[in-house]
């Protein structure tokens, strides 16, 4: 496994390389991006892996200075799952001030966009530099940032990109707590209580599931669930999985998607629901 820093250097590696499956991440490693590498050895010949913290998609108030680096640690995780990781440092993403930015689509401003403005714009215009930089045949994003994956398939449809994106299924802990790099910050207690998200959104796809129509008030008891225990929530959706537009009628394929804070962190998570015919 090589660790390459410089674009100059990756190209060179990868010249040859005729079908690179690419993970892009942050770091920080835990098994929900594992389970991408290995996802990504089915889709190509040689992984890549990227971890670099982002700048353009931290807002002025978010945890960007204290966001976990974690390289030596991340890079024995590797061992044996990818060809090249690719860790560049911000000043060889971003040499110069950033003045060409992706703008992404209206829905970048709903959900988890609403609460942080500006996030997918600068999710967006790294992906497309990371994917130009790389140019694999296949790239892998985890489903727990479901708004971010609708996202970048958008872009990459309406872009004319050459890579075909995969999803790869949300990794959950014992309990049901989807696996994230924020969940560290969580203290016994909050992790604890942190599995009452995604049992909650469980108990909305089988309300659905058994002929529930009301959305709006099955999201409001969510809601009003999670307040009385102490959360601060950003949104509880019924979404159509299609478009992330409100589910409505002649949709089967609905996603129910939430973002709550516990104590000082912002958990995310969602639930797939195929409505019979």
């Amino acid at each position: 496994m090589q660790v390459i820093s410089t674009i100059a250097e990756l190209r060179t590696r990868l010249a040859k390389e005729r079908a690179v499956a690419f993970v892009p991440t942050m770091g920080n490693l835990h098994e929900g991006h594992l389970n991408l590498m290995r996802m990504a050895r089915e889709h190509g010949d040689c992984v890549v892996a990227s971890i670099f913290v982002n700048p353009l998609q931290f807002g002025p108030s978010e945890d960007f200075d204290k966001y976990p680096r974690t390289l030596e640690a991340d890079c024995a995780k590797l061992q044996g799952l990818v060809d090249v990781v690719f860790a560049p440092s911000v000043d060889e993403m971003y040499p110069a001030r950033q003045s060409v930015f992706v703008e992404p689509p209206p829905i970048a401003s709903e959900l988890c966009g609403a609460a942080r403005p500006g996030h997918f714009r600068g999710m967006a215009t790294v992906v497309l530099k990371l994917l130009n930089i790389v140019q694999p045949k296949v790239a892998l994003f985890g489903k727990k940032d479901y708004q971010q994956l609708h996202i970048i398939r958008r872009m990459v449809a309406e872009l004319n990109l050459p890579v075909h994106i995969v999803g790869g299924e949300t990794v959950r802990a014992q309990d049901g707590l989807a696996l994230s790099s924020r969940n560290q910050y969580l203290n016994d207690a909050e992790r604890a209580e942190a599995v009452f998200l995604s049992r909650t959104l469980q108990g909305m796809r089988q309300a659905i599931l058994q002929g529930e129509r009301d959305i709006e008030r099955l999201q409001q008891d969510v809601v009003s669930a999670l307040v009385a225990r102490g959360w601060q929530v950003d949104y509880v959706e019924v979404r159509n999985q299609s478009d992330l537009l409100p589910a409505g009628r002649g949709q089967r394929e609905w996603v129910i998607l939430a973002a709550a804070r516990l104590g000082a962190t912002r958990l995310l998570d969602n639930v797939e629901v195929t409505l019979a015919d």
